[in-house]
């Protein structure tokens, strides 16, 4: 019950994303993958569903090679994960109880009253028991999420995948996300990806956090280490000093041009990023 990504490459068109991305999850762990905005964290989810496949590199989920398995097969691994969209992606024009049960009806071989009981069971998990016959519209942005977060754990699934899953959200409701994120873990035992941007949530909610940089693992380690790295690229991103950033890039180029050029040395050793960036023993 791993998953396991190792020299992950994917570019669209002449834009590269992900440039040698390796990254692990254990077994009922729960791991942060943080960076910014656009710097391929929401690609390389999609890589673990297969819902993209990568240009180079391995995606291993629960045993199996992911961009090799057959069409019902891939269908079936997805039937073990709970994806939580960013922006909840419930159906306007269903009630919650439909939007939670729908997937579990299409699955097939679920009674009624099992799917009744599970979508009970799961609104109940996540505080909304009653808003079974509200619709979409009539709950704010973190009761959505929450409904979201019900639909992805009414399949009982071994993993769970979030998508930026307090963005947009004030502080409180921000909370309440980051203790459902643990009582899953708690009460599930699942293991979890958790795609974000907000460092004080990945701080809350992980046992480890990864943090990507030019489409690799520049670093990853418990909080505590990600909160204390010496680590320039990482520094500049935990304390909001772009400037720290931009001082290790410019030192990167530096280096480049002595060494020859960025390609030659990615050709050789692999994008590894600016100098300094590392990743934390376990």
């Amino acid at each position: 019950m791993s998953i396991e990504l190792t020299n992950i490459h994917k570019a669209f068109g002449p834009k590269k994303i992900l440039r040698g991305l390796s990254l692990n999850v254990e077994e009922g762990e729960t791991v942060a993958l943080v960076g910014f905005s656009g710097a391929g964290k929401s690609v390389t989810l999609k890589h673990i569903a297969g819902l993209l496949m990568p240009d180079q590199g391995s995606v291993v989920v629960d045993g199996n090679e992911v961009p090799t398995m057959k069409r019902e097969d891939l269908y079936k691994l997805r039937l073990e994960m709970g994806y939580v969209f960013q922006f909840a992606a419930l159906f306007d024009s269903m009630t919650i109880q439909e939007n939670v049960e729908m997937g579990l009806v299409k699955k097939g071989g679920v009674g009624r009253k099992e799917i009744a009981e599970r979508v009970s069971e799961s609104l109940d998990r996540v505080g909304l028991k009653g808003f079974e016959n509200r619709l979409p519209s009539e709950l704010s942005g973190g009761q959505r999420k929450r409904a979201g977060l019900a639909r992805a754990i009414a399949y009982r699934p071994k993993y769970l995948l979030y998508d930026e899953p307090t963005s947009g959200l004030d502080p409180v409701t921000t909370e309440v996300i980051d203790r459902l994120i643990l009582k899953m873990k708690e009460d599930l035992g699942v293991t979890s990806l958790v795609i974000t941007h907000d460092m004080k949530s990945a701080y809350n909610v992980s046992d480890r956090i990864a943090m990507l940089y030019e489409g690799v693992v520049v670093e990853e380690g418990t909080p505590d280490q990600i909160r204390n790295s010496s680590n320039p690229i990482v520094r500049g991103f935990v304390e909001g000093r772009p400037e720290m950033i931009e001082e290790a890039t410019r030192a990167a180029a530096e280096d480049g041009e002595h060494r020859g050029t960025g390609d030659e040395r990615n050709v050789d050793h692999g994008h590894r990023g600016p100098p300094g960036l590392q990743r934390r023993d376990r």
